[in-house]
Protein backbone atom coordinates (compact mmCIF):
# COMPACT_ATOMS: atom_id res chain seq x y z
CA UNK A 1 0.00 0.00 0.00
CA UNK A 2 1.31 3.44 -0.97
CA UNK A 3 0.88 6.09 1.67
CA UNK A 4 0.23 9.68 0.71
CA UNK A 5 2.44 12.14 2.59
CA UNK A 6 1.79 15.86 2.18
CA UNK A 7 4.29 18.60 3.05
CA UNK A 8 2.25 21.78 3.51
CA UNK A 9 5.00 24.42 3.40
CA UNK A 10 7.98 23.20 1.39
CA UNK A 11 9.37 26.70 0.95
CA UNK A 12 10.16 26.99 4.65
CA UNK A 13 12.71 24.18 4.28
CA UNK A 14 13.80 23.91 0.70
CA UNK A 15 16.04 26.38 -1.09
CA UNK A 16 16.88 23.79 -3.73
CA UNK A 17 19.68 22.38 -1.59
CA UNK A 18 18.01 19.50 0.30
CA UNK A 19 16.81 16.02 -0.66
CA UNK A 20 13.28 14.75 -0.05
CA UNK A 21 14.28 11.19 -0.93
CA UNK A 22 13.97 9.83 2.64
CA UNK A 23 10.24 10.70 2.58
CA UNK A 24 9.74 9.65 -1.01
CA UNK A 25 10.87 6.14 -0.07
CA UNK A 26 7.92 5.89 2.33
CA UNK A 27 5.13 6.74 -0.07
CA UNK A 28 3.69 9.22 -2.55
CA UNK A 29 5.06 12.61 -1.53
CA UNK A 30 2.97 15.70 -2.21
CA UNK A 31 4.99 18.90 -1.94
CA UNK A 32 3.07 22.16 -1.58
CA UNK A 33 5.04 25.39 -1.58
CA UNK A 34 2.69 27.02 0.94
CA UNK A 35 -0.74 25.42 1.05
CA UNK A 36 -3.55 27.78 1.99
CA UNK A 37 -5.96 26.71 4.70
CA UNK A 38 -8.84 27.22 2.29
CA UNK A 39 -7.37 24.50 0.05
CA UNK A 40 -7.01 21.82 2.75
CA UNK A 41 -10.18 19.95 1.81
CA UNK A 42 -9.42 20.05 -1.91
CA UNK A 43 -5.89 18.67 -1.66
CA UNK A 44 -5.73 16.75 1.62
CA UNK A 45 -9.07 15.00 2.10
CA UNK A 46 -7.59 11.57 1.35
CA UNK A 47 -4.16 12.11 2.86
CA UNK A 48 -3.28 10.18 6.05
CA UNK A 49 0.10 11.85 6.71
CA UNK A 50 0.60 15.62 6.90
CA UNK A 51 3.86 17.43 7.59
CA UNK A 52 3.85 21.10 8.55
CA UNK A 53 6.52 23.51 9.63
CA UNK A 54 4.48 26.62 10.35
CA UNK A 55 1.09 26.11 8.69
CA UNK A 56 -1.58 26.25 11.39
CA UNK A 57 -3.72 23.13 11.81
CA UNK A 58 -6.74 23.67 14.03
CA UNK A 59 -9.85 21.68 14.85
CA UNK A 60 -11.75 23.28 11.97
CA UNK A 61 -9.12 21.91 9.58
CA UNK A 62 -9.08 18.46 11.13
CA UNK A 63 -12.85 18.28 10.71
CA UNK A 64 -12.50 18.21 6.90
CA UNK A 65 -9.65 15.67 6.85
CA UNK A 66 -11.29 12.31 7.67
CA UNK A 67 -8.35 10.20 6.46
CA UNK A 68 -5.77 11.98 8.61
CA UNK A 69 -3.90 9.68 11.01
CA UNK A 70 -0.65 11.51 11.61
CA UNK A 71 0.66 15.09 11.83
CA UNK A 72 4.40 15.54 11.69
CA UNK A 73 5.66 18.91 12.87
CA UNK A 74 8.72 19.88 10.86
CA UNK A 75 10.11 21.69 13.88
CA UNK A 76 10.59 21.25 17.60
CA UNK A 77 7.86 23.67 18.69
CA UNK A 78 4.30 22.59 17.94
CA UNK A 79 2.23 25.62 18.94
CA UNK A 80 0.81 25.77 15.39
CA UNK A 81 -1.07 22.50 16.00
CA UNK A 82 -4.27 22.21 18.03
CA UNK A 83 -2.98 19.40 20.22
CA UNK A 84 -6.23 18.92 22.13
CA UNK A 85 -8.29 18.62 18.94
CA UNK A 86 -5.85 16.12 17.47
CA UNK A 87 -5.97 14.01 20.62
CA UNK A 88 -9.77 14.00 20.61
CA UNK A 89 -9.73 12.74 17.01
CA UNK A 90 -7.14 10.04 17.66
CA UNK A 91 -4.51 11.69 15.47
CA UNK A 92 -0.87 11.15 16.42
CA UNK A 93 1.33 14.25 16.48
CA UNK A 94 5.12 13.97 16.43
CA UNK A 95 7.72 16.70 16.51
CA UNK A 96 11.45 16.70 15.80
CA UNK A 97 13.61 17.65 18.78
CA UNK A 98 17.33 18.32 18.56
CA UNK A 99 17.65 18.61 14.77
CA UNK A 100 18.99 22.18 14.95
CA UNK A 101 20.88 22.08 18.24
CA UNK A 102 24.31 22.93 16.86
CA UNK A 103 23.02 25.49 14.36
CA UNK A 104 20.99 27.45 16.91
CA UNK A 105 23.76 27.33 19.52
CA UNK A 106 26.28 28.79 17.09
CA UNK A 107 23.83 31.56 16.23
CA UNK A 108 23.63 32.49 19.91
CA UNK A 109 27.38 33.00 19.89
CA UNK A 110 27.28 34.86 16.59
CA UNK A 111 25.15 37.38 18.49
CA UNK A 112 27.36 37.36 21.57
CA UNK A 113 30.51 37.87 19.50
CA UNK A 114 28.79 40.63 17.57
CA UNK A 115 28.37 42.59 20.78
CA UNK A 116 31.74 41.67 22.26
CA UNK A 117 33.95 42.24 19.21
CA UNK A 118 32.07 44.55 16.80
CA UNK A 119 34.00 42.90 13.95
CA UNK A 120 31.66 44.00 11.18
CA UNK A 121 31.54 47.57 12.48
CA UNK A 122 35.33 47.91 12.60
CA UNK A 123 35.73 46.20 9.22
CA UNK A 124 33.47 48.86 7.70
CA UNK A 125 35.62 51.60 9.24
CA UNK A 126 38.75 50.00 7.77
CA UNK A 127 37.16 49.96 4.31
CA UNK A 128 36.31 53.65 4.77
CA UNK A 129 40.02 54.36 5.24
CA UNK A 130 40.07 54.90 8.99
CA UNK A 131 42.90 52.45 9.66
CA UNK A 132 45.05 53.96 6.91
CA UNK A 133 44.66 57.36 8.58
CA UNK A 134 45.32 56.08 12.11
CA UNK A 135 48.34 57.67 13.85
CA UNK A 136 49.10 54.34 15.57
CA UNK A 137 49.05 50.69 14.52
CA UNK A 138 45.49 50.03 15.69
CA UNK A 139 42.24 51.71 16.73
CA UNK A 140 38.83 50.78 18.09
CA UNK A 141 35.68 52.85 18.42
CA UNK A 142 33.55 50.57 20.56
CA UNK A 143 34.47 48.76 23.77
CA UNK A 144 35.83 45.24 23.23
CA UNK A 145 34.68 42.67 25.76
CA UNK A 146 36.52 39.54 26.88
CA UNK A 147 33.96 36.81 27.47
CA UNK A 148 35.98 34.87 30.01
CA UNK A 149 34.51 35.56 33.44
CA UNK A 150 31.28 36.99 32.09
CA UNK A 151 27.96 35.44 33.04
CA UNK A 152 25.55 33.86 30.58
CA UNK A 153 22.02 33.22 31.82
CA UNK A 154 20.17 30.41 30.07
CA UNK A 155 16.41 30.01 30.46
CA UNK A 156 15.41 26.50 29.41
CA UNK A 157 17.93 23.68 29.52
CA UNK A 158 17.05 21.22 26.81
CA UNK A 159 19.44 20.12 24.07
CA UNK A 160 20.03 23.64 22.73
CA UNK A 161 20.41 25.22 26.15
CA UNK A 162 22.98 22.58 27.13
CA UNK A 163 24.95 23.07 23.92
CA UNK A 164 24.98 26.83 24.48
CA UNK A 165 26.30 26.19 27.99
CA UNK A 166 29.09 23.98 26.65
CA UNK A 167 30.21 26.66 24.21
CA UNK A 168 30.02 29.30 26.94
CA UNK A 169 32.28 27.25 29.17
CA UNK A 170 34.78 26.91 26.31
CA UNK A 171 34.93 30.72 26.32
CA UNK A 172 35.47 30.71 30.09
CA UNK A 173 32.04 32.10 30.88
CA UNK A 174 30.07 31.29 34.01
CA UNK A 175 26.59 29.90 33.31
CA UNK A 176 23.40 30.40 35.29
CA UNK A 177 20.50 28.12 34.37
CA UNK A 178 16.80 28.51 35.12
CA UNK A 179 14.75 25.47 34.16
CA UNK A 180 11.64 23.67 35.34
CA UNK A 181 13.56 20.39 35.64
CA UNK A 182 16.52 19.55 37.83
CA UNK A 183 19.83 18.77 36.16
CA UNK A 184 23.21 17.39 37.10
CA UNK A 185 26.62 18.74 36.15
CA UNK A 186 30.18 18.20 37.27
CA UNK A 187 31.08 21.77 36.30
CA UNK A 188 30.88 24.15 39.26
CA UNK A 189 30.68 27.06 36.81
CA UNK A 190 27.27 25.90 35.59
CA UNK A 191 24.76 26.58 38.35
CA UNK A 192 21.01 26.44 38.76
CA UNK A 193 19.49 29.82 39.57
CA UNK A 194 16.15 31.26 40.51
CA UNK A 195 14.66 33.57 37.93
CA UNK A 196 15.43 36.77 39.81
CA UNK A 197 19.07 35.74 40.38
CA UNK A 198 19.53 34.92 36.73
CA UNK A 199 18.05 38.18 35.47
CA UNK A 200 20.01 40.37 37.87
CA UNK A 201 23.32 38.51 37.60
CA UNK A 202 23.75 37.84 33.88
CA UNK A 203 25.67 39.81 31.26
CA UNK A 204 23.89 37.93 28.47
CA UNK A 205 20.53 36.14 28.74
CA UNK A 206 19.57 33.53 26.15
CA UNK A 207 16.04 32.08 25.87
CA UNK A 208 15.64 28.38 25.11
CA UNK A 209 12.38 27.40 26.79
CA UNK A 210 9.27 26.30 24.87
CA UNK A 211 6.40 28.74 24.44
CA UNK A 212 3.62 27.75 26.83
CA UNK A 213 1.02 29.60 28.86
CA UNK A 214 3.55 29.76 31.71
CA UNK A 215 6.44 31.08 29.62
CA UNK A 216 4.55 33.53 27.42
CA UNK A 217 5.96 37.01 28.09
CA UNK A 218 8.58 35.66 30.46
CA UNK A 219 10.44 38.77 29.33
CA UNK A 220 8.28 41.63 30.56
CA UNK A 221 8.53 44.99 32.26
CA UNK A 222 9.23 43.39 35.62
CA UNK A 223 11.96 40.99 34.48
CA UNK A 224 13.58 43.62 32.25
CA UNK A 225 13.83 45.90 35.27
CA UNK A 226 15.93 43.24 37.03
CA UNK A 227 18.56 43.11 34.27
CA UNK A 228 21.91 44.87 34.31
CA UNK A 229 22.08 48.09 32.24
CA UNK A 230 24.88 46.52 30.19
CA UNK A 231 23.05 43.20 29.65
CA UNK A 232 22.13 41.81 26.24
CA UNK A 233 18.96 39.74 25.70
CA UNK A 234 19.06 36.95 23.08
CA UNK A 235 16.02 35.09 21.73
CA UNK A 236 16.34 32.24 19.25
CA UNK A 237 13.30 30.44 20.70
CA UNK A 238 9.80 31.82 20.16
CA UNK A 239 8.71 35.43 19.73
CA UNK A 240 5.90 35.02 22.25
CA UNK A 241 8.42 34.65 25.07
CA UNK A 242 8.88 38.43 24.97
CA UNK A 243 6.50 41.29 25.66
CA UNK A 244 7.74 43.26 22.68
CA UNK A 245 6.26 46.58 23.77
CA UNK A 246 8.00 46.29 27.15
CA UNK A 247 11.31 45.37 25.48
CA UNK A 248 11.07 48.26 23.03
CA UNK A 249 10.42 50.65 25.90
CA UNK A 250 13.32 49.28 27.99
CA UNK A 251 15.76 49.54 25.09
CA UNK A 252 14.80 53.09 24.19
CA UNK A 253 15.12 54.10 27.85
CA UNK A 254 18.58 52.38 27.87
CA UNK A 255 17.57 50.17 30.79
CA UNK A 256 19.39 47.32 29.04
CA UNK A 257 22.11 47.48 26.42
CA UNK A 258 20.65 45.58 23.48
CA UNK A 259 18.54 42.69 22.23
CA UNK A 260 19.45 40.13 19.57
CA UNK A 261 16.34 38.49 18.16
CA UNK A 262 15.92 35.75 15.59
CA UNK A 263 12.18 35.47 16.26
CA UNK A 264 9.29 37.91 16.68
CA UNK A 265 5.72 37.56 17.85
CA UNK A 266 4.41 37.93 14.31
CA UNK A 267 6.34 36.48 11.38
CA UNK A 268 6.83 37.98 8.94
CA UNK A 269 6.52 41.24 10.88
CA UNK A 270 4.89 44.45 9.76
CA UNK A 271 7.11 46.95 7.97
CA UNK A 272 6.95 49.45 10.85
CA UNK A 273 7.61 47.00 13.65
CA UNK A 274 8.91 49.01 16.65
CA UNK A 275 11.72 46.58 17.46
CA UNK A 276 12.96 46.62 13.87
CA UNK A 277 13.10 50.40 14.01
CA UNK A 278 14.73 50.36 17.44
CA UNK A 279 18.43 51.32 17.17
CA UNK A 280 19.43 48.92 19.94
CA UNK A 281 18.31 45.65 18.34
CA UNK A 282 20.01 43.12 16.11
CA UNK A 283 17.30 41.18 14.28
CA UNK A 284 17.64 38.27 11.87
CA UNK A 285 14.76 36.64 9.92
CA UNK A 286 14.31 33.38 11.90
CA UNK A 287 17.42 31.74 10.45
CA UNK A 288 19.18 30.27 13.49
CA UNK A 289 17.80 26.81 12.66
CA UNK A 290 18.19 27.07 8.89
CA UNK A 291 21.66 25.81 8.02
CA UNK A 292 21.52 23.33 5.15
CA UNK A 293 22.73 20.57 7.44
CA UNK A 294 19.94 21.20 9.96
CA UNK A 295 17.24 21.36 7.28
CA UNK A 296 18.38 18.07 5.76
CA UNK A 297 18.52 16.49 9.22
CA UNK A 298 14.95 17.69 9.76
CA UNK A 299 13.74 15.86 6.65
CA UNK A 300 15.69 12.73 7.57
CA UNK A 301 14.22 12.67 11.09
CA UNK A 302 10.70 13.36 9.77
CA UNK A 303 11.05 10.21 7.69
CA UNK A 304 12.28 8.25 10.72
CA UNK A 305 9.25 9.43 12.71
CA UNK A 306 6.82 8.21 10.03
CA UNK A 307 8.65 4.91 9.63
CA UNK A 308 8.43 4.29 13.37
CA UNK A 309 4.72 5.14 13.34
CA UNK A 310 4.09 2.70 10.48
CA UNK A 311 5.89 0.01 12.48
CA UNK A 312 3.58 0.64 15.42
CA UNK A 313 6.35 2.15 17.56
CA UNK A 314 5.94 5.93 17.27
CA UNK A 315 8.78 8.13 18.49
CA UNK A 316 8.96 11.83 19.37
CA UNK A 317 5.24 11.70 20.00
CA UNK A 318 3.55 14.79 21.33
CA UNK A 319 0.33 12.83 21.79
CA UNK A 320 -1.35 9.68 20.53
Amino acid sequence: MTHKIAVLDRLTLDAGDVSWHPLQKLGELLLFDQLKESDFKKHLSGVPFILSNKVVIGDEHLAVLPALRYIGVLATGYNNIDITAARMRGITVCNIPSYSTFSVAQMVFAYILHFSQHAGYHSALVKEGRWARSPIFCFWEKPLLELSGRVLGIIGYGAIGRQVARIARAFGMKVLVHTRSSFKTDDDQIQAAEREELFSGSDFISLHCPLTDKTRYIINEKTLALMKPEAVLINTGRGGLIDEAALDKALRARRIRAAALDVLGEEPPGERHPLIENPHTLITPHIAWATRQARQRLIDLAAENIRAFLEGKPINRVLS
